[in-house]
Parts: C-alpha cells; sequence; structure tokens
C-alpha cells in the first residue's frame, strides 16, 4: 500500500480542480468524494478505511469511525475549527490532527457583515414581500452608530472589528481570554455575556463549540435582548438552542437573526427556516472561491510537512 494514499471526505475540496490538482501533485494516489454529499458514519468508514492520511471537513470523526481506520496516521482539517473530530480518540489512536487558523476569517467576517445590514435595512423580509407582490416601503435602520455584541474575539471575531471600523459603531466585546490592550487599542468595551445581551443592538457569535458555549445562547439570553435586537451566528449551530431561538422569533422577543449553521447539517426545522424574520444560509461563511482555495492550500502544505513531501 503506498504510503501517500491520501482520502479527501469534503465535497468542497473534492470539486475543486485546483485543489485536487494540487494535492495529487504530491499525493499522486489521493482518492476524493465524488458523491457530492458529507458523509455519514458508515460511509466514512467504508471510505477511510484503507487511508494513511485524511483531508476532513465537517463530517464527524468519532471513534468507531477510527476503529474502522487501521492504517490512518493523520488528519488535516479543511477549514478550521476542531470539534467535529475527538481529539482524545485521534490521541488513543496514534493519529495526528493537523488544524489551520484564520485561514477563512475574511470570508466569515464579511458574511456576518452582509448580515448586519441585511437585518438592519429589512433587506430579507422587504425582498420576500415584494416577490409576493406587496410594495412595502419599510426601509430598517442603518447599521451606522449601533451598539455590536461580539462573543468570541478571536480571528474572525478581530475581522468583524475591522470591518466594522467605518459604521462607529459602539462595540461591546466578551472572550474567555484576557485581551485588554487589544481592546483598549480598538477603543471596545469589554463586557460580561449578560450585560452584552441586554445592552446591544445586534448579537454576533464567532465562539467554538465547547461544552462552556453549548446553548449560551437560550431562553434566558434571548429574553435579556432588546426587543428591536438581532441575533447572528456564523459559528457553530449548537452555539444557539435553536428551539428557543424559533419560539423567540415567532413570539416577537427579538425582532431577527441571521444564522449560517445549525444543530444538525442540512437542518430538519422547515418551520424555523420558514420565518420571514430569520435569513438561513448553508454554511456558507467560510466558502468563499478564496478562502476555500486557503483552506484547502493550508490542508495540503500540512500534510506536505507531515510526510515530509
Amino acid at each position: 500500500m503506498p504510503i501517500d494514499l491520501i482520502k479527501v471526505t469534503s465535497p468542497s475540496f473534492s470539486k475543486n480542480d485546483s485543489l485536487k490538482s494540487q494535492l495529487l501533485r504530491y499525493f499522486p494516489n489521493s482518492v476524493f468524494n465524488s458523491e457530492g454529499s458529507i458523509f455519514n458514519s458508515n460511509q466514512l468508514k467504508n471510505f477511510l478505511k484503507d487511508s494513511i492520511g485524511a483531508v476532513i471537513g465537517l463530517e464527524k470523526i468519532d471513534e468507531p469511525v477510527l476503529q474502522s481506520c487501521k492504517n490512518l496516521k493523520v488528519i488535516a482539517k479543511f477549514g478550521v475549527g476542531l470539534d467535529n473530530i475527538d481529539q482524545v480518540a485521534c490521541k488513543k489512536y496514534g493519529i495526528q490532527v493537523l488544524g489551520s487558523h484564520g485561514v477563512n476569517k475574511l470570508s466569515v467576517a464579511e458574511l456576518t457583515l452582509g448580515f448586519m445590514i441585511a437585518l438592519c435595512r429589512n433587506f430579507y423580509r422587504a425582498s420576500l414581500e415584494l416577490k409576493n407582490g406587496k410594495w412595502n416601503k419599510t426601509g430598517g435602520y442603518e447599521l451606522s452608530g449601533k451598539t455590536v455584541g461580539i462573543i468570541g474575539v478571536g480571528n474572525i471575531g478581530k475581522e468583524v472589528v475591522r470591518l466594522l471600523q467605518p459604521f462607529h459603531c459602539k462595540i461591546l466585546v466578551n472572550d474567555i481570554l484576557d485581551q485588554v490592550d487589544y481592546y483598549k487599542m480598538n477603543q471596545l468595551i469589554e463586557s460580561t455575556k449578560e450585560n452584552l445581551f441586554k445592552k446591544a443592538d445586534i448579537v454576533t457569535i464567532h465562539t467554538p463549540l465547547t461544552a462552556q458555549t453549548k446553548n449560551i445562547v437560550n431562553k434566558i439570553s434571548l429574553a435579556s435582548m432588546k426587543k428591536g435586537s438581532f441575533l447572528i451566528n456564523t459559528s457553530r449551530g449548537p452555539v444557539i438552542n435553536q428551539q428557543d431561538l424559533k419560539e423567540a422569533l415567532i413570539a416577537g422577543t427579538i425582532a431577527g437573526a441571521a444564522i449560517d449553521v445549525y444543530e444538525t447539517e442540512p437542518p430538519e426545522d422547515q418551520e424555523l427556516l420558514r420565518l420571514p424574520n430569520l435569513i438561513c444560509s448553508p454554511h456558507i461563511g467560510g466558502a468563499s472561491v478564496e478562502a476555500v482555495m486557503e483552506m484547502g492550500l493550508s490542508a495540503i502544505n500540512q500534510l506536505k510537512k507531515f510526510f515530509k513531501a
């Protein structure tokens, strides 16, 4: 068996001819996901069972999958965030996990900014109404000068801060790390989550998914938000209790929300997706053409270093 048998599970990587040719240049025995969809557990077991290395996207890599991968030595993440990979199990089986940070930060931050403007200026609802023959010139509010709350001030959160500079927003921030010098330099106001939910006109989430961040947006936090406020999530679906969000949107507890990520993907709650005060997209935050290339090249370079190719 060749030592460079790399399997690529990610559909986005697998349909990108440029990335495929780059990987094949260094690992000519690479195999790609030709199905065009995210593999389930059984499909992963079958696909990865004889691989030496793997390029993983959003697929769940848990111990049952790893038990089937007797030859697997390394996993390179296509994207950022390792919450879908059981790193404890990887360590148990001697599999190294290679991750990259910040490669898609601009792509996600731009989508977040787009969501902010669309929510404030009533783009989405006005478009839906016009398509249904209703001429409603309700133009919403300007983003400029509003109070924005950012939970999670890592690579993406910082990029959102940078993009917001021309809008002269008051920015409240919350993070587990002490970043007082960065906050001071950028005129940010460090805040508790409770105060941030209460004071912000827009709350945007940019945390990794951990035991501490799961369901940080729930009935209690939603009830504390301003009635006319908006919520944005481009991080990971389970940081929001999806049922609680749906109930808050139906009841008008908050004015609207925009989400790019879901508790299960693709999402199954069609009632939620049909709500007129919810903008929803299919996890495209990090999927700009430029970001896909950056993430793919990063994964390839990680593999090259590992195998000294």
